[in-house]
């Protein structure tokens, strides 16, 4: 058989007219291509945008609301948000001589009625007297007929007048009279009256608060408006946005240094534990478990009597203290099995061989592989650490009054909840979020950061 004639033109490469497809994308190092894989989460991305809302709420809101966050409005106690903040200007608190003032009762069976127009400075009853005969007066904020209670019984009296300046507040207030027979037990004669006070203020007192630029532009029943407060007040009348801006200072500073100082201590400790093994590793551990076994809250104290933290007094450093003292064992053997599994792979293996010293190999090769596990540490520490704060707050070993906190004002919201809800839900909704927030961005990262999940894209 006769071997084929061959001609050089017969070895030219073909000519395509197809582009050759590009299947190779940019080289990328380890924290860009984190950042890129965390970008293309949506829920993490929106967590770190709370996160850094909740910052800037904390530290930068402060110099824009520019209110004092245990100034108390006395005139504005426990209202909640977009409340009537409307007010008259009336002439300064006269003495009352009922004596000297007429007054025509009411057609009831004791005559009880109002002597003068009801307002925050004062509600004035009277009533008929008959000889040897004494009552007793009552005050409710909801109809006695619906609640089958008179109320706060205000004065037991022989006289047939009161003056009422107990903490008065713009609404309307029941007021009950009742008759007594002569061993004081009360008798049917009993009268109510609903009475709706109005909020006023002298010209002195709205002149200080700046409602006004001089008296001479006061006029009495000129309708003012009192300071504004977009969340309402607690029960002391301070400011809620106030305190929940420099409450939160407290509480992420808690929430966050205490688990960064103690996850990073158990973290070099569990690194070093994990790298060594054997006796070394069993003896470390040994003592992490000893460490676990101390009470919390018997150093906590302990530590408030070795910072000299007296009663009343805010025990932010020593909770710091013990926090990062006590809870570094958990991270530590978290980390500490990460390591064990680690150190046997071919990557840490071959680094060992081209010479990598110990810190290299842990710091370089092992720790990096293990961000995802101590992110997510840190996410469910912070909320820890802020429910702690929270929980010694209630038994007055963390953040005293007035130093506020999330915690602590959930803490005293927790007690009016159902008459003001908002100094409860502002508060706790603030920690729920961030809760959410920290767990959400953990679990991005710990996504972003595994390099197993890389090979799977």
């Amino acid at each position: 058989m006769t071997a084929p004639s061959l001609s050089p033109e017969d070895f030219q490469p073909l000519q395509s007219s197809v582009s050759g497809q590009q299947l190779s994308r940019p080289s990328l190092s380890y924290w860009a291509d984190a950042w890129r894989r965390l970008k293309e989460n949506p829920r993490a991305m929106a967590s770190l945008g709370l996160i850094a809302f909740l910052l800037a709420f904390v530290s930068i809101g402060p110099y824009l609301w520019q209110v004092d966050p245990s100034a108390q409005d006395l005139d504005q106690i426990g209202i909640g948000p977009g409340a009537d903040r409307s007010v008259t200007l009336a002439a300064p608190f006269q003495p009352w001589l009922p004596e000297q003032q007429a007054t025509t009762l009411d057609d009831n069976m004791l005559g009880f009625t109002l002597a003068m127009p009801a307002t925050t400075q004062a509600v004035r009853l009277v009533w008929t007297m008959e000889n040897g005969t004494r009552y007793r007066l009552y005050r409710n904020l909801f109809d006695p007929s619906d609640t089958g209670s008179f109320g706060l019984p205000l004065a037991e009296l022989d006289r047939s007048y009161f003056e009422d300046r107990l903490d008065l507040q713009a609404g309307t207030y029941y007021y009950s009279l009742v008759m007594l027979n002569a061993d004081g037990s009360e008798t049917t004669s009993t009268v109510t009256k609903d009475i709706q006070v109005t909020r006023v203020i002298s010209a002195a007192e709205a002149l200080q608060r700046g409602l006004i630029e001089s008296e001479d532009d006061a006029q009495l029943g000129m309708a003012l408006e009192l300071a504004w407060h977009p969340l309402g007040t607690d029960y002391l009348g301070r400011d809620m946005l106030a305190r929940l801006m420099y409450g939160g200072q407290v509480s992420l500073f808690i929430g966050l240094f205490a688990p960064l100082a103690f996850v990073l201590l158990g973290v070099i400790y569990g690194s070093v534990a994990g790298f060594l093994g054997g006796a070394t590793d069993q003896a470390m551990m040994r003592f992490a478990d000893f460490v676990v076994a101390l009470p919390f809250l018997l150093f906590m104290i302990l530590f408030k009597v070795i910072f000299g933290i007296g009663p009343g007094e805010s025990g932010i450093w020593p909770m710091l203290v013990a926090m990062i003292i006590l809870l570094w064992p958990a991270p530590a053997r978290l980390v500490r099995g990460q390591i064990l599994q680690i150190r046997e792979e071919g990557y840490v293996s071959a680094s060992r061989l081209l010479g990598g010293t110990t810190t290299y190999v842990v710091g370089r090769h092992m720790l990096p592989n293990t961000l995802g596990v101590i992110l997510v540490t840190i996410t469910f520490q912070v909320p820890s650490a802020i429910f702690t704060e929270a929980f010694l707050s209630f038994i007055g070993m963390g953040v005293a009054p007035p130093t506020p906190s999330w915690g602590a004002m959930c803490n005293e919201g927790i007690k009016s909840m159902l008459t003001r809800p908002h100094e409860l839900m502002f508060p706790a909704l603030l920690i729920s979020i961030t809760v959410l927030a920290f767990n959400l961005l953990g679990d991005g990262l710990r996504d972003a950061l595994d390099a197993r999940m890389r090979g799977a894209e």
